[in-house]
């Protein structure tokens, strides 16, 4: 092997060390830290989870998210129910969600009115 291909190889195995190590670090960003997301789907229903992106949408410790409206008060005020993912009569553990469905995700904030029923329920 001469020197001009030696260091070629050389190079080469640094840069795909390189482009590894950084496909790790995005993997334990996006499956470790996970906080809780809404998701809105085009079906109108909405959804509260860990929501990881890769391979697809998939959102683990979830809740779908109920509006009750209260008949009795007179101004026919919501109220938000957190129904959870394994409550449901199919129970999943978690949902894979068709992108093409989502109109909407975002992370949730601590102070939101969803964030606080969370607290709450655990």
């Amino acid at each position: 092997m001469g020197s001009t291909a030696r260091k070629k190889f050389w190079i080469v195995l640094v840069l795909v060390a390189l482009i590894l190590i950084a496909a790790y670090l995005v993997f334990i960003k996006f499956t470790l830290e996970r906080s809780y997301s809404v998701v809105y789907l085009a079906t109108g229903e909405t959804y509260v989870g860990k929501l990881s992106y890769f391979p697809r949408l998939y959102l683990t410790d979830g809740y779908r998210v109920d509006a009750v409206i209260d008949s009795g008060s007179a101004l026919n005020k919501s109220n938000i129910q957190l129904v959870p993912l394994e409550k449901m009569m199919w129970a999943p553990s978690g949902l894979y969600i068709n992108k093409y469905q989502v109109v909407f995700y975002g992370p949730l904030q601590s102070s939101s009115e969803i964030a606080e029923l969370l607290n709450k329920q655990k």
